[in-house]
């Protein structure tokens, strides 16, 4: 019972941290999926693969080098001195995305709950110092709470939209988009998502001290990701085209429900915005401590605070200039996963 508790944690943990706010919002599954029609049935299939394949073997890789961030990963897939300009690299995206989601999580107290947007800054940031000050395994709590949660109402959507009269859009919509850039989504999303959530499998791989929880877990976790993109895909294309002007798409969809669905989806969108800010802000810290000679907790008070002025001013700009150049990294980095075959 306790291996298959710590299966569920690594799980939970695993589609948590891919999971974000563009994902439980209904973005990410249209522009990647939903709108290259029936097509994306099978692109989410060969998506799940490679959430399963590379997501085990990922752990497993961080596990045998007992890597202490994921910058000790990337030096085993790069060199040491290419890793190390690669982690660079990534912790300034990990940075701006960090910002973002807090910014995210005050804008959702401000627009959804009709809160001030500094508390909703604030709260998350107690919350998150909380979680991070005690670790990998208050994370992986965090994540087998939300996570359920998130796949509850997947589970309602899918029942909810299996009377609509467009339910069969998922196998039966056309695409208008040629071969190539039906099948580079797919790639260039598990690519992006996976070196993304780096932050925090790496050091998951590393804690976990069964090879077989991480095997179990990353299988789990993989298919449990393909299940959500399934979900969300046929939800969404039942209500194509008009779905699509939407800024929240699953949030339209829930609000049909009635009032106390939809308060509820939004606190799943927070919830998710959550793991996400304390994800990056957890691998930061961790690659960080190889660098600097700062206790922890010191270190991601330094971390929150500086979120919190950054996402006053605002990094959109900037962060919408480097997310094409970390998606051709993000290639190159899912590249070398599939092509390193051993640990050492």
């Amino acid at each position: 019972m306790r291996t298959g508790l710590a299966i569920m944690r690594v799980a939970f943990t695993y589609i948590g941290t891919i999971v974000g706010a563009g994902f439980a919002s209904g973005q990410e599954i249209l522009q990647f999926f939903t709108r290259y029609g029936w097509m994306a049935s099978v692109t989410i299939a060969l998506s799940t693969l490679l959430f399963i394949g590379l997501g085990i073997k990922l752990m497993l890789m961080a596990h045998e080098v007992k890597a202490a961030s994921y910058e000790d990963l990337n030096n085993l897939l790069f060199g040491k001195k290419a890793g190390r300009w690669v982690s660079l690299f990534t912790m300034l995206v990990l940075f701006g995305i960090t910002t973002v989601m807090l910014a995210g999580g005050g804008t959702i107290f401000q627009e959804q709950l009709h809160l001030p947007y500094q508390i909703g800054l604030l709260i998350t940031l107690v919350l998150a110092y909380i979680i991070l000050s005690k670790g990998i395994q208050a994370i992986m709590t965090v994540n087998s709470i939300v996570v359920p949660i998130m796949l509850f109402f997947s589970l309602v959507l899918v029942v909810y939209t299996s009377h609509s009269p467009d339910s069969s859009n998922w196998i039966t919509a056309p695409t208008q988009h040629s071969l190539l850039k039906v099948w580079t989504a797919p790639i260039l999303y598990t690519a992006f998502n996976l070196a993304m959530a780096q932050a925090v499998l790496v050091p998951m791989g590393a804690a976990v001290a069964n090879k077989t929880v991480l095997v179990w877990g990353g299988l789990l976790g993989g298919a449990g990701i393909g299940l959500l993109l399934l979900a969300a895909h046929y939800s969404l294309a039942a209500q194509m085209p008009g779905i699509a002007h939407y800024e929240i798409p699953m949030g339209h969809i829930i609000t049909k429900l009635g009032s106390v669905p939809q308060v509820a989806y939004i606190l799943v969108i927070y919830g998710e915005i959550f793991t996400t800010f304390i994800a990056d802000a957890y691998g930061l810290s961790l690659q960080l401590q190889q660098r600097m000679n700062i206790r922890p907790n010191v270190l991601i008070m330094g971390i929150l605070a500086l979120s919190y002025c950054v996402s006053l001013i605002g990094f959109k700009a900037l962060l919408s200039a480097l997310y094409p150049i970390f998606g051709l990294i993000s290639m190159v980095w899912l590249v070398m996963m599939v092509w390193r075959n051993r640990t050492a």
